[in-house]
Order: structure tokens, then C-alpha cells, then sequence
């Protein structure tokens, strides 16, 4: 489990295991540059005291088997090598970790909910989860963070051969939640992997989703949706390594802020290597700045290393809403703060739909009123 070398792109040269293989970061380096380190609250550097607590609650499905598992379970750290410090912080750190798995050509009849629970800020908690399921299966999980923590874990979504995996996860934190996460997933032969990352919660939110493919004929969506407030950061880093003939992704991420330094980051790294051949790719990232005094740092990368693509792109765009929607809106007698909620809704709302799990659905539509309500308050 040493060091490995990833020479393809600058944004993931490392991968390990091991803390002390990665160098502590200054906020210089690419993959740490628009992330407020001194907030971090000592993760990034080995400070953070020990002793937070983040409490685990389950609600699995009944075909679903969920487990809490020791360091030494083969199931878990196979599937993702860290690649930054906190994640290999994370990785070290762990005591016990939580397993789901979904066996051999099952559907789930209902999702499976793991609700993390922060109880205290003021020290650092660790986590780590793996969900397997295995060929032909299908499944909903969802993960829903709140309450205070600063919490750091890695998540492992192995995707078995055919199987379908559709994961939602909801950082609601508290106003003083910092949450450094990295989300992997693994897919098998014609596997396909739906993700959508909500985040509106906490001070700093730092959520890093990549996906891997095994054979032909992978499937992955990424979608995003947050909603920034004065001095939030919320942080997206993706990346989808094309390393396999003939699979798709399709990424699309927007977010809203709102209110001076609040602050959203999004970065969509995606590589097709030499052997990807037949590789069909698309990411998207959208921006609504809702007032004066905010930050938006989008930045695609797309990296080909083949001539022999199905279809490659990227676009990213950030601004203010439109003058003339909203003018439209009001010259047929909607106000201009009805008009601006209608606009917004219609933005993020098209995402917020493709959420399958109703209440966690509900949940989103109503945090966002809250936050545009806040908007108007000001």
C-alpha cells in the first residue's frame, strides 16, 4: 500500500495509503488553492484533535445488509486509494467503518438511509464506508450529514457487473460543520451509477466524487446541486478516469449564492486514456450569483489522450440573473421577489427533480425557500 504514481494529470499525481507520503498542504499547491486551509480546522496537517463524535443511524432496506466492520475487513479501502493528505488522513484514522451491501441480482424495495449526526465541532471524527453491490443488483442509498462536526471519510461504491446504483448525499450541516469528504465509485461491466451531491449546509464543505470504470459499458451520472450564504465555502472537486473502451458520463452541477464571501467551488477533471476508445463524455457546471460581494471559481479539465471518441465536451458559465426574465416576470404583475424565487426554483429545480427519493426531494425544495427567504429578509 505505498505510494503510487499517477502521471497523467497534475490534479491526481499521488495516490497512497500513507499520510506521510503526501506533503502537508500551503494553499499554493492546484488541488488546494481555493480551499480555505485555516479553516479546516487542523485536517489538512495532522493538528485537528481527536475525540469528535459523528453518530450513525440505519434505516436499510430489508434485502439490504448493513454491517460495522474493523480496519482489518478485506471489503473495505480496495476499491479507492486516497489522494490527497486528508483523505489518507481519513483512511488512518478510521476505528470502524460501515459495509451495505446488496448481494447477487437483488433489488432493494425500498432505499437504504445512513444518517450521520455531528455532535460536537470542537474535535476532529473520522468515518469510513463501503457499499457493495454485487452483479445484477439494484439499489437506493442515501446519506444525510447534519448537526456540528469537523468530519473527514472516504466512501466506496463498488458496482458490481449490470448492477444499479443510485446514491444521494445531503450535507445539511450546521453553520459550524466542516466536512472534508471523498466519494469513489467503481464500475463493473454495464454498470450504471447515478450521484447527486446536495450541499447547503456547514461553514466548509469540501466533497470530492470520482468514478473508475472495470470493463465496457459503464454508466455514470454526477449531478450537484448547493446553495452558498455569506462566508460559506462549498467546495465540488470531480473527476471521471475514462481507462476503458465504450463508457459514458454525464456530469451537470449548479449552485446559487448569495451574500458577501460566500464562496463555491467546483472543479470537473475528466480523462479519456489512450485505450478509452468509444468514450462518450459531457460536464456541465452553472452558477446563479443571487448579490454582490460573492466568489465562483468553475474550472473544467478535459484531458484526451485518444482520437477515437464518441462524444467529449465541457462548458462551464456563472452570472446574475437575467434582467429582462426578471422584467418579463413583472410586467405581468409578479413582484421582484416572487420573480426572483421563480427564476431560481426553475434553475436548480430541474435537477432538484431527478432526485428519485420524495422525501429527500421535499427536504431540498424546502431548504432552498429557507435560503431564498433569507435572501429577502436582507
Amino acid at each position: 500500500m505505498g505510494l503510487e504514481q499517477k502521471p497523467l494529470s497534475t490534479l491526481h499525481e499521488k495516490a497512497s495509503y500513507d499520510v506521510a507520503d503526501f506533503d502537508v498542504p500551503t494553499g499554493r499547491e492546484e488541488e488546494w488553492r481555493f480551499t480555505p486551509l485555516r479553516r479546516l480546522r487542523g485536517l489538512h496537517n495532522g493538528t485537528a484533535q481527536d475525540g469528535g463524535k459523528v453518530l450513525l443511524e440505519v434505516e436499510a432496506a430489508p434485502e439490504v445488509t448493513v454491517e460495522s466492520v474493523g480496519r482489518d475487513d478485506e471489503r473495505i479501502g480496495r476499491a479507492h486509494v486516497p489522494a490527497d493528505r486528508v483523505s489518507a488522513q481519513a483512511w488512518t484514522s478510521f476505528t470502524q467503518a460501515t459495509v451495505v451491501t446488496v448481494p447477487k441480482e437483488t433489488a432493494a424495495s425500498v432505499p437504504t438511509v445512513l444518517r450521520l449526526r455531528g455532535e460536537d465541532a470542537s474535535a476532529a471524527a473520522y468515518g469510513h464506508t463501503t457499499v457493495v453491490l454485487e452483479p445484477f443488483a439494484e439499489a437506493t442509498v442515501v446519506l444525510a450529514h447534519r448537526g456540528s462536526a469537523t468530519y473527514a471519510d472516504n466512501v466506496e461504491f463498488v458496482v458490481g457487473d449490470g448492477a444499479r446504483l443510485s446514491v444521494i448525499s445531503l450535507q445539511d450541516w450546521a453553520d459550524d460543520g466542516v466536512h472534508v469528504s471523498h466519494q469513489h465509485a467503481r464500475l463493473g461491466r454495464d454498470a450504471r451509477f447515478v450521484s447527486h451531491n446536495v450541499s447547503l449546509g456547514g461553514d466548509v464543505v469540501r466533497i470530492s466524487p470520482s468514478v473508475s470504470y472495470e470493463g465496457p459499458g459503464g454508466d455514470a451520472e454526477l449531478y450537484g446541486v448547493y446553495f452558498a450564504d455569506g462566508g460559506q465555502h462549498l467546495e465540488h472537486r470531480l473527476l471521471v478516469d475514462h481507462a476503458v473502451p465504450h463508457c459514458r458520463s454525464r456530469v451537470d452541477y449548479r449552485g446559487a449564492l448569495q451574500d458577501r464571501d460566500a464562496h463555491v467551488v467546483w472543479i470537473g477533471d475528466v480523462i479519456i486514456r489512450a485505450e478509452a476508445e468509444g468514450t462518450d463524455t459531457y460536464e456541465l457546471n452553472r452558477n446563479l450569483v443571487l448579490t454582490d460581494g460573492t466568489r465562483v471559481d468553475s474550472v473544467p479539465n478535459l484531458e484526451i489522450l485518444t482520437g477515437e471518441v464518441a462524444g467529449a465536451g465541457h462548458a462551464s458559465a456563472s452570472g446574475r440573473l437575467d434582467d429582462e426574465h426578471l422584467f418579463y416576470l413583472q410586467a405581468r404583475g409578479i413582484s421582484f421577489d416572487e420573480a426572483r424565487r421563480m427564476v431560481v426554483r426553475g434553475f436548480l429545480g430541474q435537477l432538484i427533480e431527478r432526485i428519485e427519493v420524495a422525501e429527500v426531494r421535499e427536504k431540498v425544495r424546502e431548504a432552498i425557500e429557507a435560503e431564498l427567504d433569507r435572501g429577502a429578509a436582507r
